[in-house]
């Protein structure tokens, strides 16, 4: 545990971005998995409208440094084929 006031603070203000950050990456992984599972439901007009407030989410938490910039286009460009994919086939 700190000792200086300065460290203190220091500690306060990580747990809080430590929690806010947790929040904006937990909110994510339940987005990918709602997509998911609606492209494996083959609903892909709903999909779709996913993906496109999912890719504002993914643009957001990357601007904010929350995830890396290159990780939100990767993940926005696998989930793209990913529905392309199964629209393909279905």
């Amino acid at each position: 545990m700190p000792n200086i006031q300065s460290a203190k603070k220091r500690l306060r203000q990580s747990l809080q971005r430590r929690a806010r950050n947790r929040a904006a990456k937990s909110t994510l992984k339940t987005s990918i998995k709602k997509l998911n599972s609606s492209v494996a439901a083959k609903e892909f007009d709903v999909a779709r409208t996913q993906f496109s407030a999912l890719c504002k989410l993914l643009d957001q938490t990357a601007a904010k440094g929350i995830i890396h910039p290159n990780k939100a286009a990767r993940t926005k460009s696998r989930l793209n084929h990913s529905i392309r994919k199964a629209a393909v086939a279905s």
